[in-house]
């Protein structure tokens, strides 16, 4: 059973709104540990949607699935100095592995010291690497496409249910290429899986880009992302890319046999996106009622709440449910609220607030005419129509939703994306309810980025690929450059 509790307007705090329909909609809860949650049974099946759509994307690529230990040795982090330097202040450590009994508590054994401390998997680059360093040693051998669905623990200061949390849930790409142009090749090619995900399954329009050097994956050459603005107009970083380079290869030695006989150290590339675009699928397109989730993604994709007054009506009313439910099975999982401890109207709360696509209502009424309600959640439209026209509307009706939730997000973005070039018109901007996305000249200094981002709390989101290259300036120190970036305050 979902919360009773009552919804708070994004207007009013949009902060507890989220948390309130997460609440609502019985998707996670905080659990004991600080900044770690526990997702529930309707959080996961969304996850697993989530999932198993992305896995049969990664494979279809080429890529084949596999795990690595949760436990990572301290000196392979130290291998890549610039890797460990971006994680350092983020990892929790494991030092002992044994505890015991002493004076009716239970403490570290201190007999039981590891020879070498593990740090608890951040990301797996230096694991995998390590391992491709024993996969590798001919041209033949190349290139190796492999993908992990995997926990990771990041000791965040500030965490947000799934948005961010000291431990989540991911999936992370590790590839190994002969030449930098193939490394490059499988970067933008998974970002653009990531785009399609996000665009043709969430219904979350995404810019892709180039991220600054400031803002790239420790150790990588480079990094890509798609950006996603959410309802309170900051941006999400919903899925990266990372061009890693030669760096990794280097480190741990990772070399093959060209044709020629001759050594040399792979090109490498990672990627990846976690349990974070389950709250940006959440701020995107939910309202003040609780949870709206595109079709293509929703667990449930149709509900049928048969109503009856007269007992006598019970078994008819539920057959007749059942039997539309069979009609309807083909467009994914239909469920009949066939409980009967529930009012009419707390049934209809409570699949309103999961954000259910479409609710079917039959009452006595409807059964004697051989008729529906049907209720589409987005834009609560209700239809009358015959039984024998569901399954032609309900079919067309989910298709019209899944791209009115994708063409209304892309107005919002549209209507809230700025081009300034005027340092004070940005900070104002900056300081409105809705700041939004904001394309204005930066002259690629790393010490104007900050700045901007210190004064502002705005931060550079990414260069996108698309971007027309124009004269002007700075936004910060004035100076003359073509090149353009978006600005945001994010998540």
């Amino acid at each position: 059973m979902s919360s009773k509790k009552k919804i708070t307007p994004r207007s009013e705090d949009y902060s507890q709104w989220y948390q309130d329909v997460i609440d609502v909609a019985d998707l996670a809860e905080n659990s004991p540990v600080r900044g770690c949650m526990v997702i529930k049974p309707y959080g996961m099946a969304i996850w697993e949607n989530f999932r198993d759509i992305l896995d049969r994307m990664i494979k279809e690529t080429g890529h084949q699935n596999v795990y690595f230990p949760l436990f990572i040795p301290k000196s392979f982090l130290s291998k890549e100095a610039s890797h460990v330097e971006g994680f350092a202040k983020e990892c929790a450590i494991v030092t002992h592995y044994r505890l015991k009994a002493e004076g009716g508590k239970v403490v570290v054994d201190p007999e039981a010291k590891l020879a070498e401390e593990l740090i608890v998997r951040p990301t797996s680059e230096t694991i995998i690497h390590d391992a491709f360093a024993r996969w590798i040693s001919s041209w033949r051998d190349l290139p190796v496409l492999i993908n992990q669905w995997a926990n990771i623990v990041r000791w965040e200061m500030r965490t947000r249910p799934f948005l961010r949390t000291t431990e989540f849930l991911w999936q992370e790409g590790h590839t190994a290429h002969a030449t930098f142009e193939d490394a490059e090749e499988e970067m933008n090619k998974m970002l653009k899986v990531y785009q399609v995900l996000a665009e043709d399954y969430l219904a979350m329009p995404v810019i892709p880009g180039r991220k600054s050097d400031a803002e790239r994956f420790a150790g990588a050459l480079h990094t890509t992302s798609i950006e996603a603005m959410m309802q309170d107009g900051k941006a999400l970083q919903a899925g990266t890319s990372h061009n890693l380079g030669q760096n990794f290869s280097k480190a741990f030695e990772v070399q093959y046999a060209d044709k020629e006989g001759k050594l040399q150290y792979v090109w490498m590339t990672s990627w990846g996106v976690s349990t974070r675009m389950i709250g940006g699928l959440i701020m995107c397109h939910s309202d003040d009622k609780g949870l709206v989730l595109p079709p293509k993604i929703a667990p449930i994709k149709v509900v049928i709440v048969p109503i009856w007054k007269d007992e006598a009506k019970r078994g008819e009313m539920l057959e007749h449910a059942r039997n539309l439910a069979r009609q309807l099975s083909h467009l994914g999982a239909v469920k009949v609220d066939e409980r009967d401890y529930l009012t009419v109207g707390e049934k209809f709360y409570e699949w309103e607030k999961k954000g259910i696509p479409v609710r079917v209502e039959i009452g006595e009424r409807e059964l004697a005419k051989d008729e529906v309600v049907v209720v589409r959640r987005d834009n609560g439209e209700k239809t009358n129509l015959a039984t024998t026209k569901l399954v032609t509307v309900i079919e067309k009706m989910l298709v019209d939703m899944q791209k009115a939730l994708f063409e209304k997000a892309l107005a919002f973005r549209e209507a809230n994306t700025h081009h300034i070039d005027d340092y004070t018109k940005f900070k104002k901007q900056m300081e409105e309810p809705l700041p939004g996305f904001v394309y204005a000249h930066w002259c690629g200094s790393a010490a104007c980025e900050e700045q901007i981002k210190e004064e502002t709390k705005a931060t550079t989101r990414c260069i996108p690929f698309d971007l027309e290259k124009k004269p002007g300036h700075c936004l910060k120190c004035g100076k003359a450059t073509d090149q353009r970036i978006i600005f945001a305050k994010a998540y």
